[in-house]
């Protein structure tokens, strides 16, 4: 380790920054984030700096650096593009022991500036001793992840808590083990969902038990969005991760479900033209009874749970029980399949306005206001439309759309296996019956059709993955 790892404080402290261009500025703002009085010394000011010293907010002298300069500092940062006043800086420092940061030359350096991770108060920092600051970032990236931006709310209530803590626990080892239960708990996730009052009362709870185990359970409702795994939002990854049962549709695709914990009971409840694993009743009975038993409990639906995924009807259900619950929004097959497609939903030149309408048959028929779906400059994105798609041509057309109008079928839009078909409403149906797109089969019906040759960018592979299988789970390796 050629570094001590070290949390310097400097609020109110002087900081001497040696340089003025845009590389100055940003050790500038970082100084400034922590409470640091900043000196700036150079002759010229990028627009940043000159904003600042007009405001008042950091001092500077309009000359080159002396040695006088580092009188009262607590530290000093070289960012000049001339290596001898860099040097100078570090030599000059070093001599009064001040520690002293010479950008991009670490073998000038007392001390290195890390890649920071800020959850204030919680702050975590990646440092390569300088061998190389972009991997240094690339890792901060990835802990960017794991690290919810509630943890410093987390903090802050520990904090206030601690004296409370300390006082009902005799020992420091019960005091850890408390510490342990409560911050892997429900009472985590209820601030990092932002219900702070909830929190407050779960840990009231807690105190007020001491040494019980018992713990709320709560059901996280996710959306795995459209397919492609790298469409997860941080929050969905960070939940799949720690949930202890999954409860997941037949549209999440393979490779998201494998993102979940390893072992994690996997429960399938999907649903098929009549064909349901589980009805829509029973799912919302199980969540409901497996978070009383006090687990964590991802759902996980396809695309996102409040757009066709009846993620309403859950919640309210869970909501009655009072069983806690949040949820987390995804990329809604919808924007997903068309932006992989190459097909904007709205563009001025052909659609002022998006509609989402499902294309599920009941009972035959499908019971939409095909009067508004036909109206002039917009598109409309049907959902589960594949089988009904013949009830859907005759309707746009026969309520004044032009049988000229542009279709795209987008097949397992965002994955591997992504195939977009375009027609006309006239033909579309040939095209199904020729090509033979199976669901997931997203519809949209527009002018803006017309710029999907043009605007493509997504390319699959010509051959998938030797050994890939269709994203879509298979039930029967991973139903309990």
């Amino acid at each position: 380790m050629d570094f001590l790892p070290l949390f310097l404080k400097i609020k109110s402290g002087t900081c001497l920054v040696v340089g003025g261009g845009e590389v100055a500025a940003r050790k500038v703002s970082l100084l400034r984030k922590a409470g640091g009085n900043v000196l700036v010394i150079a002759p010229e000011l990028c627009p940043e700096l000159v904003r600042l010293a007009a405001a008042g907010e950091i001092v500077h002298r309009n000359r080159a650096f002396r040695e006088a300069d580092l009188a009262d500092c607590l530290l000093v940062i070289a960012a000049t593009s001339d290596k001898q006043v860099n040097q100078l800086v570090s030599e000059q420092a070093g001599r009064l022991r001040i520690p002293v940061n010479v950008v991009d030359q670490p073998h000038l350096c007392s001390f290195i500036v890390p890649s920071i991770i800020d959850r204030s108060p919680v702050v975590a920092a990646v440092s390569t001793g300088g061998a190389s600051p972009v991997l240094a970032r690339m890792i901060r990236t990835r802990l960017e992840t794991l690290i919810p931006a509630g943890y410093g709310r987390l903090a802050d209530l520990a904090n206030r808590f601690r004296a409370r803590v300390k006082t009902r626990f005799e020992n420091s080892v019960q005091r850890r083990r408390f510490w342990e239960r409560v911050l892997n708990s429900g009472i985590a996730e209820r601030v990092f969902s932002g219900h702070m009052e909830e929190a407050e009362a779960a840990m009231e709870k807690a105190l007020e038990q001491g040494d019980s185990t018992s713990e709320t359970g709560e059901v996280y409702l996710v959306g795995g969005g459209p397919g492609d795994p790298d469409l997860i939002s941080f929050r969905a990854l960070r939940l799949m991760q720690q949930a202890d049962v999954v409860v997941y549709d037949r549209l999440v695709a393979q490779a998201i479900l494998e993102m979940t914990r390893r072992d994690a009971e996997r429960i399938y409840v999907g649903k098929e033209r009549d064909q349901h694993a589980m009805r829509q009743e029973e799912i919302n009975r199980l969540l409901v009874k497996l978070a009383k038993e006090g687990k964590r409990v991802v759902r996980l639906k396809g695309g996102d749970p409040f757009i066709f995924g009846r993620g309403g009807e859950e919640i309210d259900t869970l909501s009655e029980q009072g069983v806690p619950f949040q949820v987390v929004p995804a990329v809604t097959a919808a924007s997903g399949c068309a932006a992989y497609a190459g097909i904007p939903l709205t563009h001025r030149d052909y659609a002022q306005s998006v509609t989402f309408v499902t294309g599920h048959l009941k009972d035959g028929s499908m019971n939409l206001n095909w009067s508004q779906l036909a109206q002039p400059s917009q598109t409309v994105v049907f959902y589960m439309g594949l089988l009904g798609l013949p009830v859907i041509t005759e309707q746009l057309i026969r309520h004044g759309v032009s049988p000229e109008m542009p279709v795209a079928l987008v097949q397992q839009g965002t994955t591997e296996f992504q195939r977009v078909f375009t027609g006309i409403l006239s033909n579309i149906q040939a095209i199904v019956e020729r090509e033979k797109p199976r669901p997931p089969t997203l519809i949209i019906v527009g002018e803006v059709v017309r710029l999907q040759e043009k605007l493509s960018w997504y390319k699959t592979p010509a051959h998938p993955r030797q050994g890939a299988t269709s994203p879509i789970s298979d039930p029967a390796e991973t139903t309990r």
